[in-house]
C-alpha cells in the first residue's frame, strides 16, 4: 500500500542568476518621452530610441525633464540607483525663472519643507547657461524677465523634487537636465541619443 504520509519536498526555485554580462544603458531623454517602454496612448516611448534588449529604466525621470536615464539588465545596479535608501547623488542643471540668488542656493542646500517633509541638504551653485542642444518645442519664458542656470546635487527622489524645491524659493524651474547619476555624466551624448558601456 502506498505510503500517503510521504511528502515531496518542494523544489527550490533557483534564485534567478545575474545576467553574466551587465550591461548599462546610458541614454540623453529628449523632453516629452515617457520612462517606459510602452504606452497605449502613442506617446513617445523609450523604444523610439533605444534599440538594446532586456534593459530597464533604472529610476524615473519625467516627461517633461531631459537627460541622463541608466538602463541595466542587472536587478541588483537597477535597485541600487532607483532606491532612495543608496543616496546615489543625481545632478541636475535647471533653469530658472528669474536671476536667481545666493541666499535662495543657501536655502536650497540646506534642505526645502515640502508638503511631505524635508529634503536632505543639497549641492546647489549657479552655473553659466550650459551649451546644449535646444529643446524641443522651446522653452516659453517672459521676454521682459531674466532667467538664470544652477546645478542642483541631490541623493534623495521624492516626485518632482527640483521643481518643487526651486519653486519653494521663488524661482520656477523652466527646464530641467538631468547631467549625472553617480560617475556617469551626459557628457558626449547628444539628445536622442545613448551608448552602451
Amino acid at each position: 500500500m502506498a505510503n500517503h504520509h510521504y511528502k515531496k519536498r518542494p523544489s527550490r526555485k533557483p534564485a534567478r542568476p545575474a545576467p553574466a554580462d551587465t550591461v548599462i544603458v546610458l541614454f540623453n531623454k529628449p523632453f516629452d518621452v515617457l520612462t517606459q517602454f510602452t504606452d497605449g496612448q502613442g506617446r513617445k516611448t523609450l523604444k523610439d530610441f533605444i534599440d538594446v534588449a532586456n534593459v530597464y529604466a533604472a529610476g524615473r525621470l519625467d516627461r517633461d525633464s531631459e537627460g541622463l536615464l541608466v538602463l541595466t539588465n542587472n536587478g541588483k545596479l537597477q535597485h541600487k540607483i532607483s532606491s532612495p535608501k543608496h543616496k546615489m547623488e543625481k545632478t541636475y542643471w535647471v533653469q530658472v525663472d528669474g536671476q536667481i540668488t545666493q541666499s535662495a542656493i543657501e536655502h536650497l542646500e540646506q534642505g526645502i519643507t515640502l508638503n511631505d517633509g524635508k529634503t536632505l541638504p543639497a549641492k546647489a551653485k549657479i552655473i553659466e547657461a550650459p551649451d546644449i542642444w535646444q529643446r524641443v518645442p522651446p522653452v516659453r519664458f517672459r521676454a521682459n524677465i531674466p532667467t538664470s542656470w544652477i546645478s542642483l546635487t541631490i541623493k534623495e527622489g521624492k516626485n518632482r523634487q527640483v521643481r518643487r524645491m526651486t519653486a519653494a524659493v521663488g524661482f520656477p524651474t523652466l527646464r530641467l537636465i538631468r547631467y549625472a547619476i553617480g560617475d556617469w555624466t551626459l557628457e558626449g551624448i547628444k539628445s536622442g541619443e545613448y551608448k552602451v558601456i
